[in-house]
């Protein structure tokens, strides 16, 4: 790959780039083995359950919390009474600690971009 013009500067690799960069990683990796998922009115808190509990197993992972919209998951039932879950029915928080760096991120439906957005919402360094 050929190189811009230009000075470059090689920085170290903080701990903060490695909190968002798993916070990121936990994120994307919970969206893209969930979605599609069969749920029901029924067993949307045990998929809820089950997210958090297999999201919580990553290295790192302080908390998450999921929650899937119920009103869109009863819009969606089929004739047998479920449906897959999609994008625009979560709404998760992570937490990641990374040394004495904690990253706040989550995935949730942005309408007016009619796009499930993944964005970290706070960074926080514990101050010895």
């Amino acid at each position: 790959m050929e190189e811009e013009s230009g000075l470059w500067i090689e920085e170290k690799v903080l701990d903060r780039d490695i909190a968002v960069f798993e916070a990121g990683i936990k994120l994307g990796a919970l969206y893209h083995q969930f979605i599609g998922t069969p749920v029901s009115t029924e067993t949307v808190e045990v998929l809820e359950t089950a997210i958090e509990r297999s999201v919580s197993l990553q290295p790192w992972v302080s908390s998450v919390e999921v929650e899937i919209d119920r009103e869109k998951v009863r819009e969606n039932e089929n004739e047998f009474r479920y449906c897959e879950l999609h994008g625009e029915m979560l709404d998760v928080n992570v937490v990641v600690r990374y040394e004495e760096v904690e990253v706040h991120a989550r995935v949730k439906y942005e309408e007016d971009m009619g796009y499930p957005m993944m964005r970290v919402e706070r960074v926080k360094v514990l101050m010895k």
